[in-house]
């Protein structure tokens, strides 16, 4: 069986990429195969390297608000090429009221700041498996 394949981006102008560094840290020290994309990317590089490296799971770094204003073409850009990638959210400006709107939009799961570090890779391990 293969290892599980995690793309990580930050979308927009945030450039707050400590978090998003130590999570791919975490998953491949946790077995997972990771593609960094790293800062300022965009919905249609997202989803084009999503498809391109064959990921199982899609991770955002979200340390400003830039994913407000991405989230929801992202989410379209999956649905309209018919991709079942599971979208995951982290980052220390998401609350729990954030948690509940982006799960009604359909992310798979938000880990805020005060989300447990070792509940990420085995969210991310059972959301790929479930996929």
């Amino acid at each position: 069986m293969r290892p599980l394949r995690v793309l990580i981006a930050t979308l927009g102008l945030d450039q707050h990429e400590v978090g998003a560094v130590a999570v791919a840290r975490q998953l491949r020290d946790a077995g997972m195969e990771v593609v960094y994309l790293g800062r300022f990317q965009l919905p249609p590089a997202i989803v084009k390297a999503a498809v391109d490296e064959a990921v199982d799971v899609i991770g955002l770094s979200c340390h400003s608000w830039e994913y407000l204003y991405y989230l929801d073409e992202l989410m379209a850009l999956l649905r309209e090429r018919g991709l079942a990638i599971p979208v995951v959210l982290g980052g220390s400006v998401l609350t729990a009221a954030d948690a509940r709107a982006l799960e009604a939009k359909g992310v798979a799961a938000v880990f805020g700041a005060t989300s447990a570090v070792e509940d990420i890779p085995a969210t991310i391990e059972r959301l790929a498996r479930a996929r």
